[in-house]
């Protein structure tokens, strides 16, 4: 399957996902959890669909080793963000141990960031 497909059927499935999260915050009035609804939306289905058409659009991208690490490293990050930033608002874990993991999964979505600028750089 191409990067670009990839990047697009995820970001197809966070907002399946994160739709349900709304409609689901929606039927109970319970609206504590709103930021992990727009985390959702907003990392999982926009960047991955907007990353799947850069790809798409500059098919030459997709054949580095950079877009690999870009991909890897976002769908690791995000999905442990997302996670965390739930379990965070949850209140699923004390926030002295989520804070500084969900910290490193920040970091490890900037890192990702930074592969795609360096590929798009080099070969946009």
């Amino acid at each position: 399957m191409s990067l670009s497909k990839s990047f697009l059927i995820l970001g197809a499935l966070y907002l399946l996902v994160g739709l349900s999260f709304g409609i689901f915050m929606g039927a109970t009035q319970e609206f504590d959890l709103a930021p992990v609804h727009a985390h959702i939306n907003l990392v999982g289905f926009t960047l991955m669909t907007l990353f799947g058409i850069v790809y798409r659009i500059i098919p030459g991208l997709a054949e580095t080793t950079l877009a690999k690490v870009h991909f890897w490293l976002f769908q690791i990050g995000a999905f442990f963000l997302l996670v965390l930033l739930f379990a965070l608002l949850s209140r699923m874990g004390p926030e002295a141990t989520l804070g500084p993991i969900m910290a490193v999964a920040e970091v490890v979505v900037l890192a990702s960031i930074v592969a795609f600028l360096v590929n798009l750089w080099q070969k946009a």
